[in-house]
């Protein structure tokens, strides 16, 4: 396949796998000029490059028992996206994280005899360890994004390198608090507060009210904090009024759409749904409460199960080994609890100083230039390194 340039399918998920990709495919195309990229791309990899044969929205489900909802619709769309790809003839494959969508296909089109490659390894140091096994059936390279990780799959023999966090270097280029609350309209003086839903239709469905009742709380004891609604797609922002009712607007709070990093960087606290933006907000040492809820089936049945393996959901815990920010999963995962334990962060300054000292020796670790390594990884890969 020399005669033409590089194809790449690539696929992602979600809203921080669409940034992901958009960063693998930027340097994908610094290093192979003339690549082609295509497959299932939001917003940001469409703007780096990549042809959406599917918008992200496709994959966007989580959760055990929502999933089996949509398991025909899934289904169907990978035996299509399977269908394209061979027909296509790519040199390889990428998933971007979904891993439940996208290691099934992968295993798929590996047996069809092509490259297959997974960008971030699937969380089996927190929850359902056995999958490391079928990751290693499923995929010729996983690129990795925490030091911890390629130890994990040495006694499956799969190629597994630790790449770095893109998050971690994008932030060389953040903006000064002062400047962060100027784009946002806020004073230098304000006490702020940030809610994040997360970045899921679903996530939102399940969180919107959860957040209104917290803003609710803290606004009812704490007047004059301000608090910001961080939205990572604007499509999503009339679906969180409508489900989060009138307790936004008697709270004041004020909806920010697509800059999320910017509100975590102007934010003294933020209540913070477990995912990416967990991480990013660490990195970004603003301080963070977790939390999570599931559908209830899903959460009894992973619970039955024994599924989760670690003791903690957010990545800053996993990292440091210990509970550095609150995390409230589930039933905990309550107005008072969330509001409380972000006013604790405003009320401690000397807390807050060392967990940003942490936050900066993790973001100087995680800041290998993840992006390059993964495009001259995939580039090795299919024999078209330069």
């Amino acid at each position: 396949m020399t005669d033409r340039p590089p194809r790449l399918v690539l696929t992602a998920g979600e809203s921080s796998g669409d940034q992901l990709g958009a960063d693998l495919a930027r340097h994908l195309k610094q290093q192979q000029p003339g690549i082609e990229l295509a497959g299932i791309a939001g917003p940001a990899m469409q703007a780096a490059g990549v042809e959406a044969w599917y918008d992200l929205d496709v994959l966007g489900v989580m959760g055990l028992t929502e999933v089996l909802s949509h398991l025909p619709r899934l289904f169907r769309l990978r035996r299509e996206l399977r269908e394209r790809t061979l027909a296509w003839q790519p040199d390889a494959f990428v998933g971007v994280d979904a891993p439940d969508f996208n290691l099934g296909l992968a295993r798929q089109l590996r047996k069809c005899g092509l490259k297959t490659v997974h960008y971030v390894s699937p969380t089996v140091w927190a929850w359902r360890a056995g999958r490391t096994r079928g990751v290693a059936r499923s995929v010729d390279l996983l690129l990795a994004l925490f030091p911890f990780e390629p130890e994990l799959y040495a006694p499956f023999g799969l190629d597994t390198r630790f790449v770095g966090h893109p998050v971690a270097d994008q932030l060389a280029d953040r903006p000064s608090r002062e400047s962060a609350r100027e784009q946002l309209g806020l004073d230098p003086d304000d006490t702020v507060v940030a809610l994040l839903p997360g970045s899921r239709s679903s996530e939102i469905d399940r969180h919107a009210a959860l957040l209104a009742d917290t803003a609710e709380w803290i606004h009812e004891r704490r007047e004059s904090v301000r608090i910001l609604a961080l939205l990572a797609d604007r499509r999503q922002e009339q679906r969180l009024r409508e489900l989060g009712g009138s307790g936004l607007e008697r709270a004041g709070v004020e909806i920010v759409c697509e800059k999320t990093r910017t509100g975590l960087i102007a934010a003294d606290a933020a209540c913070v749904a477990s995912g990416t933006a967990t991480l990013e907000g660490f990195l970004l040492e603003c301080p963070l409460v977790a939390y999570y809820r599931l559908a209830p089936a899903s959460y009894w049945l992973i619970r039955g199960l024994r599924l989760i393996r670690s003791r903690y959901i957010a990545m800053p815990n996993i990292l440091h080994g210990d509970e550095i920010i609150p995390e409230f999963v589930q039933q905990h995962a309550s107005a008072g609890n969330l509001g409380q334990a972000a006013l604790d962060w405003l009320d401690n300054p000397a807390r807050r100083t060392g967990y940003q000292e942490v936050a900066r020796g993790f973001r100087r670790q995680l800041a290998a230039g993840a992006g390059d390594n993964a495009a001259r990884a995939i580039l090795e890969l299919i024999g078209r390194a330069g």
